[in-house]
């Protein structure tokens, strides 16, 4: 029997992983583990990196998210306590999806300190996610910790309402130097052996090899403002690697589930991310047209005001370059940036003429994209896209410097 590593950090987690997403591939590899996880803080910023060197090593890539969860993610302010921890894992491209939805929401809308979601949020977007109920920081282990049972039952059974019953672990570490880690184990084992709630182990890895200890802590001091001489600071004092799979299995001999469900998990888990597409958002337009439709409503009112003495030959141009935006599949990215600069100008943002290539487009003319004239000055469309060569559209804008955020 094998171990699966779910619970990772590689230097994506800024100035607390240590790993790179490779060293993680490759020790699972090494390891004869069929699959391994990743699990940065708050964050996806090494989930493709890290897709793709499992993908060519030959294991099964486990995208997942140690997420920050709060009661309320449009509470900003001092009376915000913590945020807790929580490990989300996508089962499927509709779990990973959700998961992109997840962190989107947590820096957009209840990001306060750390990107943050609520149990509102995690509802509406769980279908395809597993979850466990993390480390120490978690919301369970935080309510054992404060010797409030009742809190802890109700978080399990909001949790697992949440992800279903087959979907939700609760997660032990093997960190033996820490007190509150043997507490909270011997709690979850108890109420998961009550509640009949599978049980997942895992080591909460920030480094790689044993020996990285010294340059994770350095990192840690960096993170927290401290000096390695200071006794009052923030420490890893445990093994935070990722071990072997015959030690995961020894620190757990009393508790095989616990190794076996990092096999069920693995197996549940299968994303598949496809490559070489091109995965535009879809513009919302009015009265039922569709993006093609209404680009040509936008650019034909547009034409009518620029073009009163060659309105023939620019509806010819126009016409082309539709068809050639329509084939392409593009008429979405135009519409994008047709709504970008129409807000700058309303709200008094400088805005550029636009240049390099874009300026041969009559689209872009006629939606106050660029302010060029293509047919005065000779200017060629395909210069700036070639119906013979598909690759996306480079629209280049200049906005006052002080105003683009």
């Amino acid at each position: 029997m094998s171990f699966v590593h779910l619970h990772n950090h590689t230097h994506y987690s800024l100035l607390d992983g240590l790993s790179r997403p490779r060293q993680i591939v490759q020790n699972a590899k090494k390891h004869g583990s069929p699959a391994v996880g990743i699990s940065d803080h708050g964050v996806l910023y090494g989930a493709v990196e890290f897709y793709k060197e499992a993908k060519a090593e030959g294991v099964k890539p486990i995208i997942g998210c140690e997420m920050y969860i709060t009661p309320d993610r449009n509470q900003k302010d001092s009376s915000v306590k913590k945020s807790n921890h929580l490990l989300l894992m996508a089962k499927n491209n509709e779990g990973y999806r959700n998961l992109l939805q997840l962190v989107t929401i947590a820096h957009l809308e209840g990001f306060y300190y750390k990107p943050r979601i609520d149990h509102e949020v995690l509802y509406k977007h769980r279908e395809g996610l597993i979850a466990t109920s993390t480390c120490l920081m978690g919301e369970i282990p935080q309510a054992i910790l404060e010797k409030d049972e009742k809190k802890a039952m109700d978080l399990i059974k909001q949790y697992q309402d949440i992800f279903g019953k087959e979907d939700f672990y609760m997660e032990v570490q093997d960190h033996e130097d820490i007190d509150e880690q043997i507490m909270v184990n011997n709690k979850v084992i108890e109420l998961a052996k009550e509640l009949k709630i599978p049980l997942v182990g895992t080591n909460d890895c920030h480094y790689v090899n044993k020996d990285d200890h010294h340059a994770h802590d350095i990192l840690v001091c960096i993170q927290t403002g401290k000096t390695l001489l200071d006794e009052d600071r923030m420490k890893y004092t445990s093994n935070f690697c990722l071990k072997s799979p015959e030690e995961m299995k020894e620190s757990f001999k009393d508790y095989p589930e616990a190794i076996e469900s990092t096999l069920e998990i693995a197996e549940k888990c299968d994303v598949k991310i496809d490559f070489g597409q091109n995965l535009l958002p879809k513009f919302p337009t009015p009265n039922k047209m569709n993006s093609i439709e209404f680009l040509r409503s936008l650019c034909e009112n547009g034409l009518n005001k620029l073009y009163e003495n060659r309105k023939e030959e620019a509806q010819t141009r126009l016409d082309y370059e539709l068809g050639v935006i329509d084939r392409m599949g593009f008429a979405d990215y135009f519409l994008i940036v047709h709504d970008i600069i129409k807000h700058a100008k309303d709200t008094g943002i400088v805005v550029g003429p636009g240049r390099g290539s874009a300026a041969g487009s009559i689209i872009a003319y006629t939606l106050g994209i660029t302010t060029v004239d293509p047919l005065k000055y000779g200017l060629i469309f395909e210069r700036f896209l070639n119906p013979e060569r598909v690759s996306m559209p480079d629209i280049d804008i200049d906005f006052a410097d002080d105003k683009r955020e």
